[in-house]
């Protein structure tokens, strides 16, 4: 992908699998390499779903220095979806023509690679007017990735996808030896890399918090919950195992929307 819109053409990429499969970490990974471009990125936010454009507005204010090149319509379009200019709700088809322009015109001193995160939850309008965009470029230099769970909506349906699946059982079974404090006996540690289906942040959490004689006899490894569901209790023992004042400040950091 990377080979090809620097030669000039624009992509267009949905890495799509479920939660700590690691497609966060791909897209480190691309935007590390996009030696030469400019890298701008969003991530969905569940909490903002329902703020028009929001994520929109994550992704295009690194370049909103470009927006006075858009003709007159777009540029006000897209100036009222970000709250720039008061008036009514902008046309959702010019939103998406300015996001094009405005995207084409960052793109024309060098390659851009637009990188966002956890689309399943980004606002709809704002996946709507991305959708608009990634069927629409054309020669431009630009990359478009997305990074989604299993359904990452009708918005992004008929893209290019590329599906992660879990590691296969010999890495899996050296990712979870990496992270055991001890040695496992192997029935355990084959049951653990088949509940998990080689993900690997489950491999990485499960065990953490777990004494070592759970572990090696058995004892504690998960039912029937789902995965997500388990790797959040591996989270919730090492939160509990920490001191009163540092879980506060995590769950003030948590609640702090600005990222600070």
């Amino acid at each position: 992908m990377l080979s090809s819109f620097r030669t000039g053409e624009s992509r267009v990429l949905v890495v799509r699998g479920e939660p700590g499969v690691g497609k966060s970490v791909l897209l480190d990974y691309l935007a590390g390499r996009a030696s030469g471009g400019r890298v701008v990125r969003a991530a969905g936010v569940q909490s903002e779903m329902e703020l028009a454009f929001a994520g929109l507005h994550q992704l295009c204010t690194p370049v909103l220095d470009r927006l006075k090149h858009l003709p007159v319509p777009q540029r006000e379009a897209l100036r009222t979806a970000f709250g720039i200019s008061a008036g009514p709700a902008p046309d959702r088809f010019l939103v998406g023509l300015a996001m094009l322009g405005l995207l084409s015109e960052a793109a024309g001193d060098r390659p851009l690679v637009c990188v966002i995160d956890d689309a399943q939850w980004l606002d709809r309008a704002s996946a709507q007017a991305m959708g608009f965009v990634a069927r629409r470029l054309a020669a431009d230099p630009v990359g478009l990735v997305f990074a989604a769970r299993d359904d990452p909506g009708e918005e992004l349906a008929g893209l290019s996808e590329l599906v992660v699946e879990g590691l296969r059982e010999s890495d899996a079974r050296m990712l979870l030896d990496s992270a055991l404090p001890g040695p496992l006996d192997v029935r355990v540690r084959d049951l653990i890399v088949a509940e998990t289906r080689g993900n690997p942040l489950a491999l990485l959490e499960l065990p953490r918090g777990l004494p070592a004689g759970q572990l090696a006899s058995g004892f504690g490894l998960p039912g029937a919950r789902p995965l997500t569901g388990r790797i959040e209790e591996s989270f919730r023992r090492q939160l509990d195992a920490l001191p009163a004042q540092t879980r506060r400040l995590l769950q003030l950091a948590a609640a702090d929307p600005s990222g600070d």
